[in-house]
């Protein structure tokens, strides 16, 4: 099922299906948003919930028993309802289920809310633990955006600009890529700027650390495009198709990283997961604004 919010700026559509973002379609009719187009990436912006990036052995640990975990977690291909909705916002919310707790032990609910204020769409994530015990969870947004977003540019032309000079670390990964354990500064143009490329993505998602907190992809002055932030997360991962000259980019804001090499991580251990306490509810905000 889908549902349409819009103001009159902008017509925002999500999917009940993971509650991913389909369309962000500007007043003057500008598609921004990634259309899921073979053979590129069949997917547009998936929530990630309740773990980000690739888990080795496809696995998870918890308290020394072993459950399986695909890519990014469940939440993507979960059911949602809407629990309510307006003309200009909608939240939606899955929650636990007997398949979900085959790989994932635990109560919970988890809701994605959306909302919007002139050209900006808000987002808000909320996890609730409703189990007995502590819960640990990743969770992350992997919103894919159109370039060029318009005719007579090139995917060269476009760069992504932080909104204040900073000197971000790369996570580096393995070979397997998975998490390797370093990083490594990562000089920018200027000290803001990364000049897009399609050989940037040749070993998977370039992951920033220590960035600053909003990013704007662009062609330059005068150009259409694409403002993320995302105050609360500590990671953005910048990411297309390896190998290939794919017609858009994710802007991937994180709160925590994907498994180590070579290890099954136990999810009550692993450092960056976020830590919720019986019956309490956690919450967090980024947007997306278009110009």
């Amino acid at each position: 099922m889908l549902h349409t919010i819009q103001n009159s700026a902008l017509t925002v559509t999500i999917d009940s299906v993971g509650a991913q973002l389909m369309s962000v379609t500007a007043a003057g009719g500008t598609e921004y948003l990634w259309n899921g187009q073979a053979p590129y990436w069949g997917g547009r912006a998936p929530n990630l919930f309740p773990y980000v990036g690739r888990l080795t052995e496809d696995s998870c640990a918890v308290e020394g028993t072993i459950y399986p975990m695909g890519r990014h977690g469940f939440a993507r291909r979960a059911q949602f309802e809407a629990v309510e909705q307006a003309e200009d916002r909608v939240t939606l919310r899955t929650q636990d289920t007997e398949e979900t707790r085959k790989s994932y032990p635990w109560a919970f609910a988890f809701s994605v809310a959306y909302a919007l204020e002139g050209a900006s769409l808000h987002v808000t994530f909320a996890v609730e633990n409703r189990d007995r015990r502590t819960l640990y969870f990743g969770l992350g947004a992997h919103p894919g955006f159109r370039v060029p977003l318009e005719e007579g540019k090139d995917f060269t032309d476009y760069r992504l600009t932080f909104s204040r000079p900073c000197r971000p670390w790369q996570v580096q990964l393995s070979s397997d890529y998975m998490i390797s354990g370093q990083e490594t500064p990562f000089p920018l143009e200027g000290g803001d700027t990364l000049r897009l490329r399609h050989d940037l993505f040749h070993h998977d998602a370039i992951i920033f650390h220590h960035m600053d907190r909003t990013v704007t992809l662009s062609a330059g002055p005068g150009t259409r495009g694409v403002t993320v932030s995302f105050p609360q997360m500590n990671y953005l991962g910048v990411w297309h198709t390896p190998d290939t000259d794919s017609p858009f980019v994710c802007l991937e804001p994180w709160v925590s990283l994907p498994s180590r090499q070579g290890i099954v991580e136990d999810l009550t251990q692993q450092d960056g997961l976020v830590r919720l306490a019986p019956g309490e509810r956690y919450a967090n905000r980024w947007s997306i604004t278009v110009f």
